[in-house]
Formats: structure tokens, sequence, C-alpha cells
């Protein structure tokens, strides 16, 4: 398949691709709606490696390292709908805006990313509309039927961080992200903070924003949704007993902030 074509007869994903949205429990009763933009690391069969280390593909450059061991087991345990993106960020961001930079970069950390240089206006719009659109409309979808059906809903967009960046050692375990909303993460940063045992970041290491994120502008505060995003630290959660004790964690502090905000919001 030539995908410097502007055939447009020609698909980025073919025979042997899986489908770019993975959910798990669509019919659950919980009103938290989980969303893990970075769930998978796979590449297209058409673009091979991308030109990149098979070393570098399994890094945090290619997808959030535990997060999708802990989204989930933390669906399961809530009984929460969740919806996540298999391909790999390097493929495209599907928490960028598609107009940045960062949609499909060229360099990632400090790392080249070959394939990803100078490819047509067509390559970028059918990674786009075969793996962005698709996700994107599906969370939309959801958000839809649950809206309608008068179904309490509030977006909870889940991600992991690397320990170090840019050499600087990051202290926190986990961080509660936002932009305009601020409910459910403060919410969030009390229980969190009631924890002995964790450094909590508030909008930290990362903060919400129109220019560097997509499914909390777009899906949570234009939706009128209480959201929050989440940070875990990937070497927390490398291992599935991390991601076990994470998922539980998380589950048991969603339970109780669930009544506080059916108290305040959701009744």
């Amino acid at each position: 398949m030539a995908l410097d074509t502007a055939d447009a007869t020609d698909q980025l994903l073919g025979e042997g691709d899986i489908a770019p949205v993975h959910e798990v429990n669509t019919g659950g009763q919980s009103p938290f709606l989980l969303t893990a933009d970075h769930y998978g690391r796979v590449l297209p069969r058409a673009l091979g490696d991308l030109g990149v280390a098979e070393s570098d593909l399994v890094r945090h450059i290619a997808w959030d390292i535990g997060i999708a061991g802990v989204a989930e087991r933390l669906a399961k345990m809530l009984d929460a709908h969740l919806i996540a993106q298999r391909y790999s960020r390097l493929v495209i961001d599907c928490n960028r805006p598609p107009a940045v930079a960062s949609s499909i970069p060229v360099i990632s950390e400090a790392t080249a990313i070959p394939r990803n240089e100078g490819i047509s206006e067509w390559e970028r719009e059918a990674r786009r509309r075969e793996i962005f659109v698709p996700y994107h409309h599906r969370i939309d979808a959801a958000i839809a039927r649950r809206l309608h059906g008068k179904q309490p809903t509030v977006l909870v967009s889940l991600h992991s961080f690397t320990p170090v960046y840019a050499g600087v050692a990051r202290p926190w375990h986990i961080g509660a992200l936002y932009n305009r909303d601020t409910i459910l993460p403060q919410l969030l940063l009390k229980h969190l903070r009631a924890e002995s045992d964790l450094v909590v970041g508030d909008n930290e290491p990362y903060a919400v924003s129109d220019h560097t994120d997509y499914t909390i502008p777009v899906h949570g505060e234009a939706r009128g949704l209480v959201n929050t995003g989440i940070e875990i630290r990937q070497d927390l959660i490398a291992d599935q007993s991390g991601q076990r004790q994470w998922a539980e964690r998380l589950a048991r502090i969603f339970a109780e902030i669930e009544v506080e905000l059916k108290a305040e919001l959701l009744v």
C-alpha cells in the first residue's frame, strides 16, 4: 500500500490491522466514563516500525505504560464504561488537536520519528480519519447516549507519566489535571492527599489546555461534564501488581467521591 498517493480508495488500515477503538463494560452503570487516549502502542502494518527502534517503541514516547492494566481493572471495579485507543501516539496522538505539530510528531522527546517526516496531507488526513476520528466519535456517541438517557456522566481521562523527564526526577506518584472545571479535581486532590503514602500533583506534571489536550476540552468542558485527568507515574504501574493496587485505590476513592458528587451535582 503506497501512502504517498492521493488515491482516495487507499486506506491506512487494511487487512491484519485491528480496530482503533477498544471498549470495556459498555453497559456500565457508573457515572464515571473512563477514557485512555494512549492505551496501546500498535502500529499500522503499512507504516512498518516508523523508522524507530523496538527499544524506543516500548517507551513512553509510544504509549502510556501501565495505564491499560489500570483502566481495565478500574472499569470492572467501578462498573464503568471504558473507551480506549489502541494505536501508538506516534502514529497520531489522540489527545492533541489534529492541527498542532505534536499531533503527528517528527521528534518525541529526543527521539526522531523518521516515517513521520514530510508526510503528505493525504496521509495525515488518513491517520486522522481512520484512527483519531473513530475514537472520538465513539466517546461523543457514548456521552450523547448517556445524556439522552439521563445517565449521570463524569469524564475521567486516564494517563501515565515518566518518572524522569529531561533529566529531572518527578516526585509525584499521581496528579489530578484540569483546566476550566475544578469540581472533580479538587475532590480527587482532597482524597488523594488523605492517603498518607502519596505525593500528589495539583496540575502536575502537566496541566490541561486547549492547545496541549483534546479529550477533556472537547468531550468534558465543551459538553459541560464534570471532568478530570489523572496521571499515574509509570514505575508504579509497570507490572500487574502495581496496576491492580492502583486500580483498587482509585476504585475506593471514586466510590467515595461518587457519594459526594451525588449530593452536589448528580441528583
